[in-house]
């Protein structure tokens, strides 16, 4: 694939802010167009759909943070001559061609096509229906800065597909895909997965849990709770799922204020059989498959454990990998607490809000991976690179 110099790539990201910042109506007119057609009983994708003045600032911002970025590719990961005089040199180099599905946020529509643009990679925007005014106009203006800057539009396309094309897409493409992300729940995923013929990076599911342990401090533990429950239900890093230890202090008198505090702030509330016990107006949990969803809603499960083990393991069967906290005061149980769950992104005493590309000081972000091969957590610009050998001889044969 040719490499475009970074000089050039800049230039684009330059011609994409400006463009932004020129027709910030002509979007917010765009994206309204969106809105009045959604129906807003899922109020999660209603959310993600909005565009406003701080949405397109974000935008805006994004993409200077992407053009402040040193350009990932042709650099040097490794350079060694052998005894023989062989010299071998590893560097960074682009996947090629990317192809992200996502549902509503037309802020992807910007962040992903300029990460995947500055890494050197044509990008596939397969955004929802639900944001086409959107997606086009802001793809349009992609184009516009291509054109002005002497390249061609192919390196960002947005694709108009139903769910029949897209299959007939990832079996048959059109053009060599290297790399599919997914960024959806599990129903996409699978479809991705049983369909794509390339690599899948997969974006997974939220289903965040935060375990209380015996030795916490409390205010800090429900300010934290009610932070990453409530603050933003729409996102991948929004709470899920509480464990509380039994064994808490004043366990009851606890459960009680937790259960109050959710209430009172329009959380609905789900429970274990032990649970139950205490809080007895709750809804009673009655099916275990409820552990592995994932809400993006204003509702939330709270269960009881007798040990940081059982939180453990309750954690690896049913979280999607995303992210999981523990509230303790005890550094050894949160030691082993962060080594042993498997997570994208572990914490002690923090919200899981932060599992996001610009509060972890990634910068803009693809996506949150959940694979363990080739990126686990934000895909950041750095990322989004693969390798390549450069290997240098003088007539060697190997015997």
């Amino acid at each position: 694939m040719k490499l475009i110099t970074t000089d050039i790539k800049n230039h684009v990201l330059t011609s994409m802010i400006k463009l932004l910042e020129e027709n910030q109506d002509a979007l917010l007119e765009a994206n309204k167009l969106d809105l009045e057609a959604f129906n807003k009983e899922d109020q999660a994708m209603y959310d993600r759909l909005i565009v406003n003045d701080n949405k397109v600032q974000g935008m805006i911002q994004a993409l200077k943070e992407v053009r402040a970025q040193n350009d990932p590719i042709n650099q040097t990961i490794t350079d060694r001559t052998l005894d023989s005089g062989l010299q071998i040199i590893n560097k960074t180099a682009p996947f090629g061609t990317i192809m992200i599905i996502y549902e509503s946020r037309p802020d992807v529509t910007i962040e992903a096509a300029a990460l995947a643009f500055k890494a050197n990679n044509k990008i596939l925007l397969k955004g929802g229906k639900e944001a086409y005014n959107s997606n086009k106009l802001l793809v349009d203006f992609w184009h516009e800065a291509l054109h002005e800057n002497g390249l061609s539009v192919d390196y960002i396309q947005l694709l108009h597909m139903n769910r029949k094309e897209t299959q007939a897409f990832l079996k048959n493409p059109t053009e060599p895909l290297d790399l599919i992300v997914p960024r959806g729940g599990e129903q996409l995923i699978a479809f991705v997965k049983e369909h794509a013929k390339c690599a899948v990076l997969i974006s997974g599911r939220g289903n965040n849990f935060l375990y209380v342990d015996k030795d916490t401090n409390w205010n800090q533990t429900l300010e934290v709770i009610l932070n990453a429950k409530t603050a933003k239900i729409s996102a991948c890093n929004a709470l899920d799922k509480i464990l509380v230890n039994s064994n808490l202090p004043d366990y009851e008198t606890k459960l009680k204020e937790l259960n109050e505090l959710l209430n009172v702030n329009g959380v609905k509330v789900m429970v274990d059989d032990v649970t139950y016990k205490v809080l007895k107006n709750e809804t009673l949990i009655e099916d275990n498959t409820i552990w592995y969803e994932e809400f993006l809603a204003m509702k939330c499960c709270i269960g009881t454990v007798d040990s940081l083990d059982e939180a453990i393991e309750n954690i690896n069967k049913y979280s999607g990998g995303h992210s999981a906290t523990i509230m303790t005061t005890n550094s050894e149980r949160a030691n082993i607490f962060m080594e042993q769950v498997d997570c994208a992104a572990v914490y002690k005493n923090s919200s899981t809000r932060f599992t996001d590309g610009g509060a972890m000081g990634v910068g803009a972000e693809l996506a949150i991976s959940t694979d363990k091969l080739h990126h686990r957590g934000p895909l950041g610009l750095n990322e989004l690179v693969t390798n390549k050998y450069y290997v240098y001889g003088e007539g060697h044969v190997r015997v």
